[in-house]
């Protein structure tokens, strides 16, 4: 596809993601527009792009001015998962973003003769935990939460629209994203670890995939341009899976620590944070979540760019700086 022919809106472009999706596109001389709740980016200004600035996302945005002349969208813009939810009603909040929030975006980007959008869902309309096999883009949905569940349900929904308007749907649903600007369980495991804080998981015997910064975009970017990727669901991971164990030590070299690990029985940790009324914190402990990211591979040709220790090693040296 040309890329003079090729124009860009990225949503949740000044996030964790869309930062970097944007750098990468404007690298690669796609021309490239960020759209932001409020204009204040000057990185974006920096790397040449346009800015936009939409307000906050629900059914209601008006994504005129963002979506002229635009051919190809990524929308990474949503209300996230969080670990402590305060509302009242979750569920309805999600929806309001996350689902009826972007039928809202498709259907304007339809009529706008948008050609594409990719829509970044969440591994966890797979589910919550593996066992025995990983997690398959052709499975079975079975979201647990709302976070969840208002994700899966925008997927229908554009895959709907796409249908009756013939706008091409991509959807991606990646597990735990880290790299440099990374934020939340990872940001405070790389804390610990640098405090030299004892961490009761030498026992845990998972495997969890994750997926690296660069290497999610790398996907991104294959999944706006590559014909074979219209109408398909993928998975994204970095290829390698880890345990909870195994993860620590690697992430304590690339800070230049040594992970103190403790053997503490995993039923006892499971007891314990039952006890503290957080039983999903050994969920993401010590239960498995693998991801097979075989059909993006095969079907787009796609390979991971970069190793686990190198995303791991940029992400120390972002966050030791």
């Amino acid at each position: 596809m040309s890329r003079e022919m090729t124009r860009v809106l990225v949503t949740g472009a000044n996030g964790f993601v869309g930062a970097a999706l944007c750098e990468r596109l404007a690298e690669q001389g796609i021309e490239t527009r960020a759209a932001v709740r409020t204009d204040t980016s000057a990185r974006n200004r920096s790397l040449g792009l346009q800015t936009v600035a939409v307000g906050d996302i629900h059914p209601g945005t008006d994504w005129t001015t963002a979506l002229a002349g635009i051919t190809h969208v990524v929308h990474l813009a949503a209300r996230v998962h969080v670990m402590r939810e305060m509302s009242r009603d979750p569920l309805a909040d999600f929806r309001a973003v996350n689902t009826a929030g972007s039928v809202n975006l498709a259907r304007q980007a339809a009529a706008a003769g948008v050609r594409r959008i990719v829509y970044v869902s969440t591994i966890k309309v797979n589910g919550e935990r593996t066992s025995g096999r990983p997690f398959y883009a052709e499975d079975d949905p079975q979201p647990e939460d709302a976070y969840a569940q208002s994700k899966l349900e925008a997927e229908l929904a554009l895959k709907g629209i796409s249908q009756n308007t013939g706008l091409e749907v991509v959807i991606v649903r990646p597990p735990l994203v880290y790299g440099p600007g990374v934020k939340g369980n990872f940001l405070g495991m790389l804390g610990a670890i640098q405090k030299g804080w004892p961490l009761p998981l030498a026992s845990c015997d998972n495997r969890r995939s994750f997926v690296g910064l660069s290497n999610l975009v790398s996907l991104l970017e294959k999944c706006v341009a590559h014909p074979a990727a219209a109408g398909q669901v993928f998975l994204a991971a970095d290829g390698e899976d880890l345990s909870t164990p195994e993860l620590l030590r690697r992430v304590a070299h690339a800070l230049g620590r040594k992970a103190r690990l403790l053997p503490f029985p995993p039923t006892m940790l499971h007891l314990a944070t039952r006890i503290a009324g957080r039983p999903g914190i050994y969920e993401r402990l010590c239960g498995s979540l693998q991801v097979d990211a075989g059909k993006a591979r095969e079907l787009l040709g796609w390979t991971p760019p970069s190793s686990v220790d190198a995303e791991l090693a940029r992400t120390a040296s972002w966050y030791l700086a």
